[in-house]
This record gives structure tokens, sequence and C-alpha cells, in this order.
């Protein structure tokens, strides 16, 4: 199975409602031998077996590994098969986006909340993709889950390694890189780019990588007034996910 499409999720809540829901796709749970029966873990066993998930048991250390988050994982961790995730090779060798495709790269956003919010509103306005980096980003887990209201499982995630390496690649592709930053002088509204356009968004506090900013083919503000300085980077995103919108 395609590793990229795997999502593991952990804890007993997230599990369970995870098992729960009949429209996501869970492949294996893995469960700590040191779990005690009965309560919710009962439930998360039976909920398994009903659906046919395959089950498979554990050490803590090893499950830890599995879960990433051994302080929080709460002896349950859970892969679910998403479709619609893929790799930056996977993404690079499909029908080439046509000019007016818009897809986001997420750069140094560490508050789930935000990155969750990030991705229900950009797919609730069609984004193409959404560039999900391994280092530098909040990791895909339960906080991301709950803020982006369980769109992340269905949203157009393109796993890759960093910021640079993937604007760098996405750009010979023929990609316009388009950096989002509050001291630029070139306003999104008035933007009309002539290739698809991967739209970088910058962490709460240093915004955007000086390095993509310097290889970047636009860097764009979103106008001011009344004495507002900046917008949080959740609510920039729903302005470049929604800008030049028709439907």
């Amino acid at each position: 199975m395609d590793l990229t499409k795997i999502l593991t999720i952990y804890g007993r809540k997230p599990v369970l409602e995870a098992l729960e829901d009949t429209h996501l796709t869970p492949t294996r749970l893995h469960m700590a031998v040191s779990n005690k029966p009965g309560g919710i873990v009962k439930q998360i066993q039976d909920h398994a077996k009903n659906r046919g998930v395959d089950i498979q048991i554990h050490d803590r250390l090893a499950l830890s590994r599995i879960s990433k988050n051994g302080k929080q994982d709460q002896g349950v961790a859970l892969d679910l098969y998403c479709p619609s995730f893929v790799g930056l090779d996977e993404y690079l060798v499909q029908t080439p986006a046509p000019a007016s495709s818009k897809s986001i790269l997420l750069d140094g956003i560490t508050n789930p909340q935000n990155v969750g919010m990030i991705i229900r509103s950009c797919s609730a306005a069609g984004v193409g993709a959404i560039f999900y980096p391994r280092k530098s980003v909040a990791a895909l887990g339960p906080l991301v889950i709950k803020a982006s209201v369980g769109t992340l499982f269905s949203a157009p995630i393109v796993q890759c390694e960093d910021v640079l390496s993937t604007a760098t690649r996405l750009q010979a592709a023929g990609h316009h890189i388009a950096v989002m930053d509050g001291n630029a002088k070139q306003s999104l509204f008035a933007f009309q780019p002539s290739k698809p356009t991967v739209f970088v968004l910058g962490g709460e506090t240093a915004g955007a990588s000086h390095s993509v900013k310097a290889m970047a083919d636009a860097v764009l503000t979103i106008p001011m007034q009344n004495g507002v300085e900046s917008l949080n980077v959740a609510m920039t995103a729903v302005l470049v996910a929604y800008q030049g919108h028709q439907h």
C-alpha cells in the first residue's frame, strides 16, 4: 500500500470516532499490550473487529514509534487510508495543472489550529493542492484534524520534505511561486498569473522563509486599512483561496 496515502491518528477518543465514521477507511489498529480491557478500549476493539480492521498488539515503545507521540497516544493508534493524499513525486507526474490552478504551500506554520482551519478553507474553495512539508509544519495529528472539522481526510494533501526544495521543484515544473508577505508592494488582488500558482503561506511569527522569498516569482500582500497591521495566517488563506473565485 502507498504509505503517502496512510494517515496514522492516535488517542482513544479520536480513534473511536474514526472507527465509527463509515466515510473513513481504517486499515490497521495498533494497541499497546498494557491497555486494560473494558470501557473505551473494548469499544475500539469491537468496532475494529466489526469493520474487519487488522488489529496488532505492541509494547509501549513500539507503539510510540508508530504514533510518534508516546506521551499522548493513550496506547492506541489507527492507520487510515486517505485516497486524496499523494507524495510530491506522484503529484509532479500527474496531468499538468491548468493555468488557473491555485495551490497552497505551508511554510513554518506550527499552530495546529491554524493548519486545520487552512485545510478546511482551502478544501471548501476547491484549491488544487495543499503542499504539506514534513519539516517545520504542525504534525498531522488530532489537533489539526479537529480544527479542520474532519475535512483533512479528504483534502488534496501533497506530502513533501521541506519548503525550499518543494518550491524549487514546482517552479521547475512550470508553476508560479507567489509568497504572501505583509511588507510586499504588490496586492494579491491585482495579481494575474499566467501559470498554475503556488501561494506560500508563512509561519505565525517569522513569516515565509527568506530563501523561498528570494526565489519566488512574486511576493504579494493583502492591503490593510483602518490601522490594521496584519491578519492571522488562517484568514490570509481564506482570502488567497477565494481570490478571483467566479463561482
